[in-house]
């Protein structure tokens, strides 16, 4: 039994292990590991944040977006209203104020539409750049980061 190398690797086994207990190596290991926990569940909880902050943005856009729809009924509305009141002056000059204001509304709406849509796509680029630079910042190593600079740079100059 002694001569056995089987029983001399089951006893150091059993040395090891309870020389880490007796270190209490699991209680630091256990330490690290909650430590990760809490840093994923604050990396969680920050990508949370950025997600309601990037629905309430667009929400809110989203609304000026149907107010200057209402508005810009509520233009339409009042120019038919005046249309009305020019059509008593002269069959020229209505069909001429018609067309100037149709104009003008229609470009206020499409630069109304362009200004949110502009706003809510340089929102949601920057919400997102923040995200990964925050993703990046945490989860690349230095030499990691390093060579993906320089990857995108080389790309960079394949462009041109």
């Amino acid at each position: 039994m002694f001569s056995d190398p089987t029983f001399w690797v089951a006893v150091a086994f059993v040395l090891c292990i309870a020389g880490l207990g007796f270190l209490k190596v699991h209680k630091a290991i256990g330490g690290m590991l909650d430590a990760r926990a809490a840093a994923i569940r604050a990396e969680l909880d920050a990508a949370q944040k950025l997600r309601e902050d990037a629905q309430a943005l667009l929400a809110q856009y989203q609304r000026k977006q149907r107010e200057a729809m209402q508005e810009a009924e509520q233009m339409v509305a009042h120019a038919r209203t005046e249309a009305k009141r020019i059509v008593e002056m002269g069959q020229t000059q209505l069909a001429q104020s018609i067309e100037r204001r149709e104009r003008m509304a229609a470009t206020k709406i499409a630069q109304a539409e362009a200004d949110a849509i502009a706003e809510v796509r340089a929102t949601a680029v920057d919400v997102a750049m923040a995200a990964t630079e925050q993703v990046l910042r945490t989860q690349l190593s230095a030499d990691r980061q390093a060579r993906l600079v320089d990857d995108t740079i080389a790309g960079l100059k394949t462009l041109h």
